[in-house]
């Protein structure tokens, strides 16, 4: 398919800048594959389309606070890193995205805090803002973890338009987030609250985990018009025996499984054998999927309403169907229903 066939028009008003009040009372959009047929729900009706003994597969990763803001040694501008991932414990190497990146050079110290409690110097360059970071800490990898931690952000998509506030570091992390590694929510299982899944627990409805760390190339533009050309970033998945045992016993007795979220479905779909089978595994996914696409192991989808010519929208239209997604999502629009991160959800089923 063709990138400009995932262009419709997004007014914005839609796209949500707060999360709902409380997590389970966002609205929910019901599309069922076979019929296209369409209903309007709160998310916590959710329960009501899935049995004992089906299976919500969940990604546990946890956003750690990737955003820092400090100056540059000398002229004391203002710059912006953003923490993709650790390279070297020992070392405290990091590779980064820097803002703006023109001004950023290798050799370059940087500063963070009132009173430059962190610094690092530029290594390496990696992309046009990629860079390596070496920090320079005297301290033990525990008390560098805790100063970095303290000295970032959380790391709002750049679309909500707004300064991170105190409540986005609870509300920009699922309840269930475990594995701390993700500079992205798994946007999807925001909308779970504890008491839902207590109903889940009540009723028979298994969970289980999968890690996929978030990483930038969920948001990252596509630069090419057909799609088969574009490179997926490598993002680090987990699949734990006891998850693929699960997932397999699920499948066998004619359970439903349920993938909660693009990054889940990205997992499973990686890691699936021929056989239709999940196998345990640790490495890396860069794996592309927009329609047409067969999947061999969810039978229903939980994903938010995503953005014009965005990766998650072409993978929520390969689940649902392209005409029928997008023609769920015009409806979405004319309903009112809250577009990105912090919008509201759709069940495909």
């Amino acid at each position: 398919m063709k990138l400009s066939q995932f262009v419709y028009d997004l007014p914005n008003d839609k796209i949500a800048k707060y999360p709902a009040k409380n997590r389970d009372e966002s609205r929910l959009m019901v599309l069922h594959k076979k019929t296209g047929k369409i209903e309007h729900k709160v998310f916590k009706d959710v329960l009501k389309y899935f049995n004992t003994d089906d299976l919500f597969v969940f990604n546990n990763t946890k956003v750690f606070p990737a955003m820092l803001k400090g100056i540059k040694e000398k002229t004391g501008a203002k710059i912006e890193v953003f923490l993709l991932r650790e390279l070297n414990k020992k070392q405290r190497l990091w590779d980064v995205l820097v803002s703006p990146a023109r001004k950023i050079r290798i050799g370059n110290k940087l500063y963070f805090g009132d009173s430059e409690t962190l610094v690092a110097e530029v290594i390496d360059n990696t992309t046009s803002r990629g860079r390596t970071l070496r920090f320079l800490y005297d301290g033990d990898y525990d008390e560098f973890k805790k100063t970095l931690t303290e000295q970032g952000e959380t790391p709002l998509p750049k679309f909500l338009n707004r300064e991170t506030e105190p409540e986005d570091s609870e509300r920009y992390q699922t309840v269930y987030a475990k594995q701390e590694g993700a500079v992205a929510a798994p946007t999807a299982g925001l909308h779970f609250s504890k008491i839902l899944l207590k109903r889940f627990e009540i009723k028979g409805i298994k969970t289980i985990p999968i890690t996929l760390h978030v990483g930038l190339g969920n948001f990252r533009n596509i630069n090419v018009e057909d799609l088969t050309k574009h490179k997926m970033d490598n993002e680090q998945i987990y699949v734990s025996q006891e998850t693929a045992d699960v997932v397999n016993d699920t499948k066998k007795n004619k359970h439903k499984i349920c993938a909660v979220g693009t990054t889940v479905v990205r997992t499973l779909e990686s890691v699936v054998t021929v056989t239709g089978l999940l196998k345990p595994y640790e490495g890396w996914t860069n794996k592309f999927i927009f329609p047409p696409y067969d999947f061999l192991l969810p039978d229903a989808m939980i994903t938010n309403f995503h953005l014009p010519k965005s990766i998650p929208l072409m993978s929520a239209c390969a689940f649902g169907g392209y005409k029928q997604t997008l023609k769920a999502y015009k409806i979405a629009i004319k309903e009112g229903y809250k577009f990105g991160t912090y919008g509201d959800a759709m069940l495909i089923i």
